[in-house]
């Protein structure tokens, strides 16, 4: 199997990533939802993410080309192992963390993880993954083409000089490009004022 970790600030284009990758080669996603699998009861987060990888394994099965298992924001389930069990919270996410370690040592598939908060992850996450991809900020000359793509209307020069002016990430540029064309259609203007 292959699994690797895409780490980074909101907004640098991990998620978007795996979906371009998949795009790319064909792949379907199957995305976990991380929120749906926890469960209040006992026993049922461990089925749960016993069932996930069920799944995936069916899906390869069937589809002539392997998809893609996203974990994205997986930092909510692939943290620090808790030494201190004595409560059955623990127990359980302990239990939780070893069943998604023990199916990514078992993989025969493409696992990517998404997440901002590295420092969070278990070091026996950390060992199976086998790329760890950094996803930082744009650099000026890279936000420059950000700008401009999200907002065509604005000039070189002017998207260079917010490039240089806001350290923004792709995505926070992409949500003041979607807000720009929601005040333009609120004001009935055409074109992106820069004041």
């Amino acid at each position: 199997g292959f699994a690797c970790i895409f780490y980074g600030g909101p907004g640098t284009g991990k998620t978007e990533t795996a979906y371009q990758l998949a795009r790319a080669t064909g792949r379907a996603v199957m995305q976990v939802d991380i929120p749906n699998m926890r469960s209040k009861w006992v026993g049922d987060t461990e089925k749960n993410i016993k069932a996930t990888f069920d799944r995936y394994r069916d899906c390869c099965k069937k589809m002539p080309v392997q998809p893609i298992l996203l974990f994205n924001e997986a930092d909510a389930i692939l943290g620090k192992r808790s030494a201190d069990t004595e409560h059955s919270v623990e127990k359980m996410e302990n239990a939780m963390q070893n069943i998604i370690l023990q199916e990514m040592e078992n993989l025969e598939g493409i696992m990517i993880a998404t997440t901002n908060l590295t420092n969070n992850l278990d070091k026996a996450f950390e060992r199976r993954f086998l790329y760890k991809i950094e996803f930082p900020k744009p650099t000026p000359n890279e936000s420059k083409h950000i700008w401009h793509a999200m907002l065509p209307e604005i000039s070189e020069t002017e998207a260079f000089e917010l490039a240089k002016q806001y350290a923004f990430s792709g995505g926070q540029i992409e949500n003041i490009a979607r807000k720009q064309l929601v005040n333009a259609v609120l004001t009935g203007e055409d074109k992106v004022s820069m004041e």
